[in-house]
């Protein structure tokens, strides 16, 4: 019995052309989460890519698809898909004029154990904004999920990081670090309208809030707490 996988025949194409559009859609996943430092692509992105030269309307599917099983035999990668969050103050109007946009997208997540990506894949110049990730995350988390931009900022402060330093010794300009989280989908912006003029909210996004890494930042927060306890009892 032929494996449903490979069954192509229906969209009209030869094995050498879908095996052609398979390698376009992963090379240009590969070097766009490269490119972009791990920012989403969108769904839309690859989808182009397909249908350029065709128009089977269920084309792009197959091919995400089979894209999605070579990345994973071979480069040990998950192609995980998003569903884009908007923000909580958005109001049902706008929600349901946005209903019809393809507001999907992918990241690519290393299948190596924790241990084996850290010891033979991680970039040592790039681990610094990890942990600025988990702790960005961390406060937003605590805060309920969502924190006004001035809170933010005034704990960050406290850390020595403020919002008007450029150059960070680690991060650089610091503004852009927290714009970056923004771009990677980790947080999403929110601008709220009261009484004194508009406030902007940092708020959790897809990315934070996916299972496997919300999961590691309660756990981050858990060895927080235990150790302040800890230190508490100690003094």
């Amino acid at each position: 019995m032929a494996n449903p996988g490979e069954d192509f025949s229906q969209f009209d194409i030869s094995k050498e052309e879908k095996d052609k559009l398979v390698a376009e859609v992963i090379r240009y996943i590969l070097f766009k989460t490269h490119q972009n430092s791990g920012c989403p692509i969108k769904r839309e992105e690859l989808s182009q890519l397909v249908t350029k030269n065709y128009r089977h309307r269920s084309l792009p599917a197959y091919i995400i698809n089979q894209a999605k099983e070579k990345l994973s035999s071979i480069f040990g990668y998950e192609l995980r898909e998003l569903q884009r969050s908007r923000p909580s103050s958005t109001n049902q109007t706008r929600l349901s004029q946005q209903s019809g946009v393809d507001a999907k997208s992918y990241v690519i997540i290393s299948q190596l154990p924790a241990e084996v990506y850290k010891k033979y894949v991680e970039d040592v110049n790039t681990s610094h904004m990890t942990g600025f990730t988990f702790v960005v995350i961390s406060i937003v988390q605590l805060a309920g999920g969502k924190i006004a931009s001035d809170n933010l900022w005034h704990h960050l402060k406290r850390m020595g990081l403020h919002e008007t330093n450029e150059n960070h010794p680690v991060l650089g300009n610091v503004k852009q670090a927290l714009e970056m989280l923004v771009q990677q989908r980790y947080l999403q912006k929110d601008k709220v309208s009261g009484p004194e003029g508009a406030t902007l909210f940092y708020e959790l996004a897809e990315r934070a809030l996916e299972g496997t890494v919300s999961e590691r930042i309660k756990q981050y927060i858990t060895q927080i707490v235990k150790k302040d306890s800890t230190t508490e009892d100690i003094s």
